[in-house]
């Protein structure tokens, strides 16, 4: 029989497919008609692939129907077949299948549906052979399609998955994830989002069986970069469908537990707030069935996303997502919301940002943040800014103090926007700053014998350069003759420690100072009173 189908033409086959097929039931017990089933569906497959114009024989002679009895038949008779042995038939006639009619997901379907009946009330595959044949099966549409959209379109897709270990469904999910990057496939219906996620569920929840201390720690981290990826293929340009693909994420991620949601949440608020730029230009009162997804519904839904990734506890990203919301309901003038966010971001900042560098990397975040909005009226941004610059005083170490209070300056002038510009509160900080400056001096002195370098000093002199010209009355040129005074007298004493970065700094900022004398005009007159 092998030789039968390993000699005559695939031409010969074809047209005799009937009789060849109907002789199997009368082999000897002991031949392999499972093998023999394989290399003939094979050598068909690879025969219709040569060429299109011998696809209409196969239609002709109804060759998938004629096959597929032949294996129900095969397998029926043979009850002590292995599962293995099955599926590898199934995986043969799906190949079949996927060249000689790749328009027709009924029978790909079909294919899937008879393998789900042969392994209903079985467990989860454990032999690996058998998984392996399940994976390519699995694998073949996409490999096919190169778009899994079609296959989440096949009811037995996912139930075939079931029917894998934990450790293999999760390979399969890494390569439906894979094959959609590959492909920039973009998921548009929520709906398919939905199946999506069924499919992948190993990776976005936890398995049971399986402790979190048994998880790779560098496989589990890549798992979950793929899954962040994903989230920012799921697109869709209609707002309220793309609100309906928003709640369905949440809904699979949020069931993540602590490890997964620091990944999975960040992909999930961007690709609310993408939405939310999109709508920014709407009125943030609008509701209705007629436009459901609104500015402020979205900021509702993410404030309850960033909740949960707040109380994981993962403090330092949800104050950042909270700061990017703030900024994007700032976009929409909808300030009741943006004071929500930025009071949200200062409860984490003083209940759970405990470590020192953290807090000076939220600290400076929060005043960068905050010196970008201009919804705010006088009443919240003085509340806001006054926290801003409390916290910045009462950082741990001194020099973090100061740099975190002279850019607290920048929060009382604000380029274009003339109800931003209060000079005397600028002047305030930077004075502060240069205190605070002082009083680091001092304390190095008394700890390690010697005044530290002068960086903070000539730091704070920049900044008075920078408000300087930007025409705030109150930062005049004899503050900066004093500053460079001071600062000229620090690094001559004996005591003060040498910094090449800091006399470097000096050094270049001095010739600036006399370029703008040297320049004329208005700038140049501004700057003549100074002497370096």
């Amino acid at each position: 029989m092998e030789c039968l189908i390993q000699v005559f033409p695939d031409v010969y086959h074809l047209q005799t497919l009937e009789a060849l097929l109907g002789s199997c039931s009368q082999l000897q017990p002991t031949v392999d008609v499972k093998m023999l089933l394989s290399q003939l569906m094979d050598r068909l497959s690879n025969y219709a692939a040569s060429s299109p114009d011998v696809l209409p024989e196969f239609l002709q002679v109804e060759a998938f129907a004629k096959l597929s009895s032949a294996i129900w038949k095969v397998i029926d008779a043979h009850a002590e077949m292995p599962v293995v042995g099955a599926i590898s038939l199934y995986v043969s006639l799906l190949t079949f299948t996927l060249r000689v009619h790749p328009d027709r997901l009924d029978y790909v379907d079909q294919v899937l549906g008879a393998c789900v009946k042969k392994l209903s009330g079985k467990p989860k595959l454990e032999d690996r052979r058998a998984t392996k044949q399940i994976v390519a099966l699995l694998s073949a549409p996409i490999e096919k399609y190169n778009d899994v959209v079609r296959a989440l379109t096949l009811p037995n897709y996912p139930r075939v998955m079931e029917y894998l270990d934990s450790s293999t469904n999760k390979q399969m999910a890494l390569v439906i994830i894979q094959s959609i990057m590959k492909n920039n496939t973009c998921i548009k219906e929520a709906d398919k989002v939905e199946v999506l996620f069924e499919l992948i569920e190993g990776l976005v929840k936890d398995v049971e069986g399986i402790a979190e201390d048994e998880l790779d720690e560098e496989d589990f981290n890549e798992e979950q970069n793929s899954v962040a990826r994903l989230i920012h293929m799921l697109y869709n340009d209609d707002p309220e469908e793309m609100l309906k693909i928003i709640c369905a994420v949440q809904k699979h991620i949020m069931d993540g537990g602590p490890n997964r949601l620091p990944f999975t949440v960040p992909s999930l608020v961007f690709s609310a707030l993408r939405l939310v730029r999109q709508l920014q230009s709407q009125d943030g009162e609008v509701v209705g069935e007629e436009l459901p997804a609104t500015p402020r519904k979205l900021f509702q839904l993410l404030s309850q996303i960033i909740e949960a990734l707040s109380s994981v506890p993962s403090p330092e990203l949800a104050l950042r997502l909270y700061l990017q919301c703030a900024e994007a309901a700032g976009d929409c003038d909808l300030e009741p919301v943006a004071y929500e966010f930025f009071t949200q971001a200062f409860v984490l900042y003083e209940e759970e940002v405990a470590d020192s560098k953290a807090q000076v990397t939220a600290i400076h975040l929060i005043i960068g943040s905050l010196q970008r909005m201009t919804v705010f009226g006088v009443e919240n941004r003085d509340t806001l800014t006054h926290k801003a610059t409390g916290y910045s005083a009462k950082l741990l170490k001194k020099h973090d103090q100061c740099r975190a209070v002279y850019a607290c300056s920048h929060l009382f002038w604000v380029d274009n926007h003339e109800g931003i510009k209060d000079g005397e509160r600028v002047l305030l900080c930077l004075k502060r700053a240069l205190r605070i400056a002082n009083a680091a001096q001092q304390m190095a002195s008394v700890t390690r014998g010697s005044a530290g370098p002068v960086t903070l000093f000539v730091e704070i002199l920049n900044k008075y350069l920078y408000f300087f010209e930007k025409g705030n009355p109150q930062v005049t040129s004899s503050a900066i003759q004093s500053l460079v005074e001071l600062i000229k007298n620090e690094m001559q004493s004996d005591s003060t420690t040498q910094d090449p970065a800091s006399d470097t700094f000096f050094v270049s900022t001095v010739p600036y100072i006399q370029y703008q004398k040297e320049k004329g005009g208005m700038m140049g007159e501004k700057y003549e009173p100074i002497k370096v």
